[in-house]
């Protein structure tokens, strides 16, 4: 590890953030992450466009359609994508007839999705449903098959551009032999529409994709919350991060077994994202503290020696917490219904834009603060 060079910063007094970097992190959450493109478009609109987007899942999916389109196409393929996979109940339900008809609406809504998949997305392996304990392989022991995703990613995303684009990518996938997360990285290696695939093989659900001879599934299995790429990137740079958290790990007690099934899901998908960035904002100061102390010992060729443990780069994290919506519950990770979406991406838009007009990021901070977290939820 090289030392960083930076300027100096007198006691008690910190440098103003100027990032080198802005970077997009996208959890996985399925139907959820309509909340990335709204908060994409903030970005697009205020002039902020990420130099590098990470994502887990269908974060992976957005940061390709992202990173894999020309400045002028990026937004529209987003948009085109989340126009593509919608799903309309195929029994409408009027919710004023009765006080049970928007549950039961929903309830229809999720059984569609279940029963006849996603359009161009995914679509029911019916030799997996009749009988499941088939030695088909890993790439088909899945309840779905997606390959009307690798047909929707290879029309909306230039993998040829993506080979040389602007924008850095970085997506997750969990090896299935060895349980260990990968990040794919164009800074290393070209990315295709396998490693995207890869990254959003939830399984049982969908099948592994092989990538290099391995069997890769979906990151969330492992850290649904890929923030510590850029924490762990070297060289470290100074970062301004924008961090789309769609799993809510804070709430209330549920009351019914339905309701603990969806908070089990928000705490797992969460993936203890706040004590991961609690060990981060540690290690940062950590580092800070040698820097200081090697600068005090200038002479000192060992003390020099061991500085270059520390450094003095700044990440400034501001967490965009997707809004819970009214009606809510377990299933809604597969709503993806106009409504649903429409007003996820509504959602992600007015926070991305109420971030960058308040830019947490230049508030005061103390000189040995490495990670700066600043939570964000929707005005109301």
């Amino acid at each position: 590890m090289k030392p960083e060079h930076s300027v100096p910063v007198s006691p008690g007094q910190a440098a103003p953030f100027r990032p080198a970097q802005t970077v997009l992190v996208m959890q996985g959450g399925g139907a959820l992450g309509a909340f990335h493109q709204g908060v994409y478009q903030a970005l697009h609109e205020g002039g902020r466009e990420p130099d590098w987007v990470i994502g887990t899942s269908i974060g992976a999916i957005n940061a390709a359609l992202i990173a894999g389109n020309r400045p002028p196409d990026r937004l529209a393929r987003l948009q085109a994508f989340w126009q593509r996979v919608l799903t309309h109940n195929p029994v409408p339900v009027a919710a004023n007839w009765w006080p049970g008809a928007a549950a039961l609406a929903q309830w229809q809504h999720s059984a569609g999705v279940v029963a006849g998949g996603i359009p161009g997305f995914f679509v029911p392996r019916l030799g997996s449903w009749i009988n499941p304990r088939q030695p088909v392989g890993i790439e088909a022991a899945a309840y779905y098959d997606t390959g009307p995703l690798r047909h929707t990613l290879n029309e909306l995303v230039d993998f040829a551009y993506l080979r040389h684009s602007p924008i850095r990518i970085t997506v997750g996938a969990v090896n299935a032999r060895t349980g260990q997360m990968r990040y794919f990285d164009s800074r290393d290696e070209p990315i295709g529409v396998e490693h995207i695939l890869a990254s959003g093989a939830l399984a049982p659900a969908f099948g592994a994709v092989r990538i290099d001879g391995d069997p890769y599934w979906d990151g969330g299995l492992y850290s649904n919350t890929p923030i510590e790429a850029v924490l762990d990137d070297q060289p470290r740079r100074h970062s301004l991060i924008f961090a789309c958290q769609l799993w809510e790990p804070h709430g209330d007690e549920p009351r019914s077994l339905w309701e603990v099934q969806e908070r089990l899901k928000d705490i797992q998908f969460a993936s203890r994202a706040r004590s991961h960035l609690e060990r981060q904002q540690q290690l940062h100061q950590l580092r800070h503290i040698v820097r200081q102390l090697a600068r005090k010992l200038p002479d000192d060729p060992e003390a020099q020696a061991l500085g270059a443990w520390g450094c003095g780069t700044v990440m400034q994290i501001v967490n965009l917490m997707v809004p819970h919506l009214p009606g809510e519950d377990q299933t809604k990770d597969i709503d993806f219904s106009p409504h649903g979406v429409q007003q996820r991406a509504a959602a992600g838009l007015a926070l991305g834009r109420q971030a960058l007009l308040a830019q947490p990021w230049n508030e005061a901070r103390a000189p040995l603060d490495g990670v700066c977290v600043h939570p964000m939820h929707l005005a109301v």
